[in-house]
């Protein structure tokens, strides 16, 4: 019997404690927007975390977007020489990337990159009191260090993925037309003609988009409530890339069975 109380008490902790987190991340993420226009307004530091977020992260999303669509090039020749339709090839890899595989590979790449290294930077900084120094200042630590890394993010991300796109159709040409040698005209004027900018293009972007606001929420707000000590920066950090990679895949199931309704 008592087991099973301290079962249930241990149960209802935790959801307690879980709920207050939510709550405590919906008003933070809404007091992250109230101090944006400052953020804004500094349009040095905004460039100084695209540039942390986006063109640090830029060699990691080439070369395996790169790869990714050498693979996709290579598995879908396959595929697609059974039923005589090589020439498709092209379709098939863009159509995958633009849809799919674009918007949460690279937002998968992106919160275990930029993410982790977000929530480090403001863990830190609340480790060495330095967002406390700030308050003492008369700086607000959430218009100075979160919003900025906030935007930067978001701002970030849909870039990252078109680039990532951009980078496996190339890999899928490479290996569909130089190596194995499928016609480049078909390839081209087939992706062109079946690939719609309304429906595949931009569904992609919204998703980088949504995707973009998921990561960096989650990563600012995981530094910014970490347990200012080493091991509590080093939990904050798992839990980022944790919680970024369920809620992207959630999501994008989320937006896919959105988006095919929308078109069906």
């Amino acid at each position: 019997m008592t087991k099973l109380l301290n079962w249930v008490r241990a149960l209802g902790h935790g959801t307690v404690d879980r709920i207050w987190r939510l709550g405590f991340a919906t008003r933070f993420f809404f007091a992250v927007l109230r101090h944006s226009g400052m953020a804004f307004r500094r349009l040095p530091l905004m460039m100084r975390e695209i540039y942390f977020s986006g063109v640090l992260s830029l060699l990691i999303i080439l070369v395996s977007g790169l790869f990714v669509g050498l693979v996709l090039g290579l598995q879908g020749y396959e595929t697609l020489q059974r039923y005589g339709s090589t020439e498709a090839l092209g379709v098939l890899v863009a159509l995958s990337l633009t849809r799919e595989l674009g918007p949460v590979v690279a937002g998968l790449l992106f919160a275990s990159r930029a993410g982790s290294s977000i929530t480090a930077e403001i863990g830190l900084m609340k480790t060495t009191e330095q967002l406390k120094a700030m308050d003492i200042m008369a700086v607000n630590p959430l218009a100075r260090v979160v919003a900025p890394r906030f935007w930067g993010g978001v701002i970030a991300m849909p870039l990252l993925a078109a680039m990532f796109s951009a980078m496996g159709v190339l890999g899928g040409w490479l290996i569909g037309v130089v190596f194995i040698g499928v016609d480049d005209g078909a390839f081209w004027s087939q992706m062109q003609a079946s690939v719609d900018f309304r429906y595949d293009i931009v569904n992609g972007v919204i998703k980088s988009i949504v995707f973009g606001f998921a990561v960096s929420l989650i990563a600012v707000f995981e530094g910014f409530d970490s347990v200012p000590t080493a091991e509590g920066v080093s939990r904050a950090i798992t839990r980022t890339v944790v919680t970024s990679a369920m809620a992207i895949l959630a999501l994008d199931f989320v937006l896919t069975s959105l988006m095919f309704r929308g078109t069906s």
